[in-house]
């Protein structure tokens, strides 16, 4: 089954770029994948099931009005999606056990309406690693600069973006604030799918604050008339599954617990060295684009339930032994897990290597004692840590 976005047709760049899932395959569409394959499959998220009921926030506060309209687009939809796109809703439905409880309670702590749930059903189809060719990420698809403003992390080293609890809250954030600009739910969507700026242009040119008379007109885009019907059709559908004949798969949230480890920590070395599998702490940990610890402070990792022992075991430093050179003794200061001498591979480069260990290419330089445009060939031994020189018998020889 292929997923296409629609793409955004919002002109202001600080705000979202909101893209639907699914482009309808009788209409004509590409049928190119803009989900990353591995996360479009409906695999086991560990790290998703590990929040999937997390944020238990028990707020009082009454939310606005939702009214839920039932149309002709609207039923139109709910026809679709129970007939020929039903393989696909299914999916929808299926991943969504792992999510709703959270993403209801957020809402709900927001004081907003829990059914805003079914919006990420028709962004992402709840995949929380979802990416569109636009660079819009996350199962509430935030482009970089809107992300940042309500909050979220965006950088070299981490994308809060693909953390379902976090940006489940900057998306309820930023949906509270669209429907205090626009006083309609129905229009709060669509600026929501097409930015704030194409909204208020289309309200000013047809005279109308009603969004089912603006989806008559030709002042929105056609993606933004089909996003606010998909989100009631997935509504309808998503409030009692069963009567449409679909009975979504249960998830048991998989345990986990938390641990603070060193800057620059590799997962994959960490987990070797804990016995865990090797991909087992990126999967817990996706906000984590290169497999590393941001460097410059110690930062808080999800880790497998009973796993906490092996952790810390395995990010205690081992004692190293001195390495003479001349009178003088040699010892590494190692950073976590990381070794302080890596063998070059084939097709690695300084830059590679650098990335791989959390460090700056000019530590590696300076600590190899390199040019800047030195080649490294396989087999060349480089130093991956800072030195600390023991003058322990040293005397004033000056020995390098």
């Amino acid at each position: 089954m292929e997923y296409e976005a629609f793409p955004s047709s919002r002109d202001d760049a600080s705000g979202l770029e909101l893209l639907w899932v699914e482009r309808l395959a009788e209409e004509g569409g590409s049928g190119a994948s803009l989900i990353d394959a591995a996360a479009a499959e409906d695999s086991t998220d560990p790290w998703a099931e590990a929040f999937a009921e997390s944020s238990r926030l028990r707020a009082t506060i009454v939310s606005p009005p939702y009214p839920l309209v039932i149309n002709g687009p609207v039923q139109a939809f709910i026809e679709r999606f129970t007939g020929s796109r039903r393989e696909v809703v299914e999916l929808w439905l299926n991943r969504s056990g792992r999510y709703l409880s959270m993403i209801r309670d957020v809402l709900r702590n927001q004081g907003l309406p829990e059914d805003l749930a079914f919006v990420a059903m028709i962004e992402s189809g709840y995949n929380p690693l979802a990416v569109s060719r636009a660079g819009a990420k996350g199962m509430w698809q935030f482009m970089a600069g809107t992300a940042r403003r309500y909050g979220l992390r965006v950088d070299q080293w981490v994308d809060e973006r693909l953390d379902p609890e976090k940006s489940t809250t900057a998306a309820a954030k930023y949906l509270r604030d669209l429907y205090h600009q626009f006083g309609s739910w129905a229009l709060a969507k669509a600026a929501y799918n097409a930015g704030e700026v194409k909204v208020i242009r289309a309200i000013k040119a047809a005279n109308s604050t009603d969004f089912w008379a603006l989806a008559r007109t030709r002042f929105l885009r056609q993606e933004t008339r089909e996003f606010v019907p998909a989100i009631h059709a997935a509504t309808v559908i998503g409030r009692d599954p069963q009567r449409f004949g679909f009975t979504p798969d249960e998830h048991t949230p998989l345990a986990i617990e938390k641990v603070m480890v060193p800057a620059s920590t590799n997962l994959k070395k960490l987990a070797g060295g804990a016995g865990l599998p090797d991909d087992s702490l990126r999967k817990l940990n996706p906000v984590l684009v290169r497999g590393t610890t941001p460097p410059g402070a110690p930062y808080e990792l999800r880790i497998p339930v009973g796993s906490r022992d092996a952790i810390r075991t395995a990010l205690t430093p081992k004692p190293q032994p001195a390495v003479a050179r001349g009178s003088r003794r040699v010892s590494a200061n190692r950073g976590a897990v990381s070794g302080e001498v890596h063998v070059v591979q084939p097709r690695e480069t300084v830059s590679s290597i650098a990335d791989h260990y959390g460090v700056a290419v000019r530590d590696i330089l300076r600590w190899n004692g390199l040019e800047k445009q030195a080649l490294i060939r396989p087999g060349d031994r480089l130093r991956v840590a800072e030195l600390r020189m023991s003058a322990e018998g040293a005397g004033a020889s000056g020995a390098r």
